[in-house]
C-alpha cells in the first residue's frame, strides 16, 4: 500500500495544530482589543487632566481678579484720594478757613469780647488754642475794657503755599485798623502772616500764626 495521498485530498489538521491556531487567534484578538482600547484610555486619561487644568485656570483667574481689585483699592487710597484732598477745590476750602480765622483772631470789640473770643477759639486747635486763650484772658481783655480798644481786620489777599491731606500753609496779607480812647481816629497797619492749618474732624483749624 502506497503512502502517497491523492493530490485533491485535504490534509487533516491535528489536535496540536488546532491548539496552536486557536492560541494565535486569541493573541490576535487580544492585540486588536488592546489597539482599540488605547485611544479610549488615552482620552479617559486626558479628561481628568482637562478638568484639573480648568479648575486651576478658574482659581488663577479668581486670584488675578482679587489682586486687581486689591490694587485698585490701594491706588484709590494712596493716589486718588490724596489727590482729591489736595486738589484746587480742597485748597480753596483751606484758603477760606485761613482767611476767616485770621479775621476772627484780629477783630474784637469791648462790647462783644466774650462772643468775639469764643468765635475765634472755635477756629483754632492745639497749642495755639491754649496760647490764644491765655493771651486774650490775661492781656487783651483787661486792655480792651480799660482803654476801649477795638480792632477790625480785613484780608487783602491770600494764597495757599503748601497743602497736604491733613495740613496746609496759607500766606495772608492783612489790613488792620485799631481805635481806642487814646486814639479815637484809629491807627492803620498792614501786615502778613503765615497761617498753619490742621484738619480736625474734617475741618481746617489754625494751629500756628506767624508774622512774616
Amino acid at each position: 500500500m502506497s503512502d502517497d495521498k491523492p493530490a485533491g485530498d485535504v490534509t487533516e489538521i491535528g489536535s496540536d495544530e488546532r491548539d496552536d491556531l486557536a492560541s494565535d487567534k486569541d493573541t490576535g484578538d487580544d492585540a486588536a482589543a488592546e489597539a482599540v482600547d488605547e485611544p479610549v484610555m488615552a482620552e479617559a486619561a486626558k479628561a481628568p487632566r482637562r478638568s484639573t487644568l480648568g479648575l486651576v485656570s478658574a482659581i488663577l483667574l479668581t486670584v488675578a481678579l482679587l489682586a486687581s481689585a486689591g490694587m485698585a483699592g490701594w491706588f484709590y487710597l494712596n493716589e486718588y484720594r490724596p489727590d482729591q484732598q489736595t486738589d484746587p477745590a480742597a485748597a480753596q476750602v483751606a484758603l477760606e478757613a485761613a482767611k476767616t480765622g485770621t479775621v476772627a483772631l484780629l477783630s474784637y470789640s469791648p462790647e462783644s469780647l466774650d462772643q468775639d473770643f469764643t468765635n475765634a477759639k472755635s477756629k483754632l486747635t492745639g497749642d495755639f488754642l491754649s496760647y490764644y486763650t491765655q493771651f486774650t484772658e490775661q492781656i487783651v481783655t483787661p486792655a480792651a475794657k480799660e482803654k476801649s480798644v477795638k480792632t477790625a481786620a480785613s484780608v487783602v489777599r491770600a494764597g495757599v503755599s503748601e497743602i497736604q491731606p491733613d495740613s496746609a500753609e496759607v500766606l495772608v496779607f492783612i489790613n488792620q485798623t485799631t481805635t481806642s480812647k487814646e486814639n479815637p481816629d484809629g491807627a492803620f497797619a498792614a501786615s502778613s502772616v503765615k497761617v498753619g492749618l490742621k484738619k480736625v474732624d474734617g475741618n481746617w483749624l489754625i494751629e500756628s500764626f506767624d508774622p512774616v
